[in-house]
């Protein structure tokens, strides 16, 4: 039940239909208005039960910063922007990288803008946006390439930035990565112990730098092991359609592959309708091992064999990372790699 003041607060809420401002708040609550300010900025002279008023009253207002007027006085936006492609893998991949940003964000003055762009299209067309327009302090970017050209603008421009993938051009930049190089070696291990020896890799285009990483491992293991790579047209970024048709052409043919190993989990949906339209099953007449960012792939086929990339964590990391590029920390300092998770059963 809400006492008299919140009463009244929320009936003023009700009533104006202007912003809420400062001054609003300053008026609830009887305070000077650079104390109301002060108390929302956690100012360590001001008495926990002042800030305590301030923020509740601030709540029942529904008061949000005037940004415009944040970046006039400071030359901030508290913008860190996401560049994501649309085509992105879709099996939780773009969800679970802006929840784990926007849980690190949530205790700082930063929020995320989602910057939405195609891999088909130019990738430099976003970057130069936000840089041109000045629309936010830091950016987080994805689908890396080697000798990145985002990186490069992005360093001479002097733009706070991370990057979720690494290059290899001699920048020295922040990023968070998936050891896609652990993931393929791994993979190939699991197959081999099923006793597969004839394995195609589904893998990511080869202009991306994870495409190199994964080929590493991959080719590693099978030299190790002695097994043989079975050559695949397609890879993850083929329309869905596409792998699912190429799938139960080499699944019918003469040169069929007794193990998969598949870098994206949505495709390794598709993966799994071709093998089942060729007549063949997961688990007994070939083995199929993929990442996933959500546990969803053993509900459509238990037999598939998954390994777990934490793409919420890589947001986290990729969040503190450019903040602390933006607070003037060393790149070098805010690099970091994750490794796959296997089942237990699986290790």
């Amino acid at each position: 039940m809400k006492n008299g003041n919140e009463r009244a607060v929320s009936a003023l809420a009700a009533e104006t239909k202007e912003r809420p401002t400062l001054k609003t708040i300053a008026f609830m609550t009887g305070l000077g208005i650079t104390t109301v300010s002060r108390a929302l900025k956690d100012a360590p002279d001001i008495g926990a039960e002042t800030k305590e008023r301030v923020r509740a009253v601030a709540r029942q207002l529904g008061y949000q910063p005037n940004r415009a007027g944040v970046r006039l006085r400071t030359g901030k936006t508290n913008v860190i922007a996401l560049v994501l492609s649309i085509d992105e893998e879709i099996m939780g991949f773009s969800s679970q990288m802006v929840f784990g940003i926007s849980e690190v964000l949530s205790g700082t003055p930063y929020h995320i803008v989602v910057t939405p762009h195609s891999h088909s299209k130019d990738p430099m067309l976003p970057v130069r946006y936000i840089l041109d327009t000045g629309s936010a302090d830091g950016v987080i970017i994805s689908r890396i390439e080697p000798d990145d050209p985002r990186v490069r603008l992005l360093v001479e421009q002097n733009m706070p930035f991370a990057t979720h993938g690494r290059t290899d051009c001699g920048l020295v930049h922040p990023y968070h990565d998936f050891d896609n190089e652990a993931f393929s070696r791994q993979a190939v291990e699991r197959l081999v112990a099923r006793g597969r020896r004839r394995i195609a890799l589904l893998q990511p285009p080869s202009k991306l730098t994870y495409y190199t990483h994964t080929r590493e491992g991959f080719l590693s293991a099978l030299h190790r092991f002695g097994a043989q790579e079975i050559p695949l047209r397609v890879t993850i970024d083929s329309p869905l359609p596409d792998i699912r048709n190429a799938i139960e052409a080499l699944m019918r043919s003469d040169d069929a592959p007794d193990g998969i190993v598949c870098s994206a989990g949505s495709a390794a949906v598709a993966v799994n309708a071709g093998i089942e339209a060729a007549g063949k099953r997961v688990g007994s007449d070939v083995d199929l091992v993929s990442k996933q960012a959500i546990p969803i792939l053993n509900w459509i086929r238990p037999e598939i064999i998954t390994a777990f990339e934490d793409v919420r964590q890589a947001g986290r990391e990729l969040a503190k990372a450019v903040i602390a590029c933006i607070d003037g920390a060393a790149p070098e300092d805010l690099q970091s790699i994750s490794l796959p998770v296997w089942p237990d059963a699986e290790r």
